[in-house]
């Protein structure tokens, strides 16, 4: 069994920066890759970026030139920097193995991304 455990959320300003991270333990299908998925209340939980190890990672285009993901396998842990954020990046923030589409059911925590003056 999967288990993620996300952190790094926030409140920041427009224009402002954070880092997000990911922990995932137990058998991580690599073959898949990993994403950073997002969900505001109401709507459904949409993709932000994801890698393959040794990839190309791929991004929404509301995110490119802005977020950065990256892997560190040796600890399992995914990242997404994000710079300039804006107030419409407000979301609650969640990672999955699978870099377009998410491989398992079962999500972490999350961590709130709160973009605000």
């Amino acid at each position: 069994q999967v288990q993620f455990v996300e952190s790094g959320g926030g409140l920041v300003q427009p224009g402002g920066s954070l880092t997000l991270s990911c922990g995932a333990s137990g058998t991580i299908p690599r073959a898949y890759g990993m994403g950073w998925y997002r969900q505001v209340p109401g709507k459904q939980r949409e993709l932000v970026a994801g890698i393959t190890s040794g990839g190309p990672a791929n991004y929404k285009d509301s995110v490119k030139g802005r977020f950065t993901i990256s892997i560190d396998n040796a600890k399992n842990t995914l990242y997404l920097q994000m710079n300039n954020l804006k107030p419409e990046d407000t979301a609650v923030y969640y990672c999955n193995v699978g870099r377009f589409t998410p491989l398992f059911a079962s999500w972490g925590q999350g961590t709130q991304v709160t973009v605000s003056s």
